[in-house]
């Protein structure tokens, strides 16, 4: 048997120092050996040898916001498309002027990118050109910061969004860094990001986990109250543990359901996806209940919210 590089108790005040990546890395040790051997001393010991708790690591798209009392407004998944405005976005700009919300993010795909997809057409299917999607956008997204003046107006970016400079970096890397090849650069208003932190203790980001219970598990493998898009389900799930409550929260989509976005890579399937957006309430800087602007119908302009009908 190979000798172990250091004592039990040498290990040990690595491990619990450094956890199990940094003392594989300091011991030369691959990280399986690692666990191995931390299984070894603690079935000696009889205790659990507790690795370090580290805060989540700055990463520069990352915003920070502090809120003790308010309201922040959040929609995603607009696809906005050239002649449409949909009922969740006009719901979304009526609750603008309302709740006089803090801040308002766009979680995400606010821009569709039809032409620059990296999917081909299917059959002769028309597509808005990127000017015509460009321009709409910023029809709609300046018809909400007008209904919101004085809020922080933020924007994750998406997986749509990210067409924008996908398609130049791959099809044109030498326009890198030139002003207008950033989908920023189209909206000044705007603060991009990657994600948006609330009193460090609710994130909101463009998507997290997949499938139909992906809020229960962003919330529970975060360790936060999370705040995602791009599946388009608009719900809230809680889960309480020891430390208490938070939610996983699906914003949804400010879209229609059934628009032509959609039409042709759905294939006319079914789909379990709800219009609407959220809407955080913030006391003394803690976060209540977390709510949901729902479209009931479409074609008459008709949402619900705390009960009430909502024509719009």
């Amino acid at each position: 048997m190979t000798a172990p590089k250091c004592s039990d108790e040498e290990f040990m005040r690595l491990f619990q120092t450094l956890g199990a990546t940094k003392t594989a890395e300091h011991l030369k040790s691959p990280e399986r050996a690692v666990y191995a051997r931390r299984r070894g001393i603690e079935k000696k010991l009889g205790r659990t040898l507790t690795a370090p708790s580290f805060h989540a690591p700055e990463h520069e798209g990352r915003i920070h916001r502090t809120v003790k009392d308010g309201v922040i407004l959040i929609g995603s998944d607009a696809h906005y498309w050239p002649g449409i405005i949909s009922t969740a976005h006009r719901a979304f700009v009526r609750a603008c002027k309302e709740f006089k919300p803090r801040i308002v993010v766009m979680n995400g795909d606010v821009l569709d990118g039809a032409s620059i997809s990296r999917h081909p057409p299917i059959g002769w299917e028309s597509r808005p050109s990127l000017i015509q999607e460009i321009e709409t956008c910023q029809e709609r997204l300046e018809e909400i910061r007008r209904a919101s003046e004085g809020a922080d107006h933020i924007w994750p970016l998406g997986n749509h969004d990210g067409r924008f400079s996908q398609r130049l970096a791959m099809q044109a890397p030498e326009y890198a860094r030139v002003n207008g090849t950033k989908l920023r650069d189209h909206f000044p208003e705007w603060e991009p990001c990657w994600s948006v932190w609330l009193n460090e203790s609710v994130v909101v980001k463009h998507r997290g986990r997949g499938g139909i219970h992906a809020p229960h598990n962003n919330t529970v493998n975060a360790g936060l109250s999370i705040v995602t898009g791009h599946l388009h389900s608009l719900k809230v799930t809680p889960w309480t543990d020891y430390t208490g409550s938070r939610w996983g929260v699906d914003t949804g989509t400010l879209a229609q359901v059934y628009g032509p976005q959609f039409n042709s890579y759905m294939e006319d399937g079914f789909r379990s996806w709800r219009s609407g957006f959220a809407v955080l309430t913030f006391h003394e800087g803690e976060l209540l209940w977390p709510e949901l602007v729902h479209v009931r119908d479409e074609e008459r302009g008709i949402v619900e919210f705390r009960g009430k009908i909502w024509h719009v």
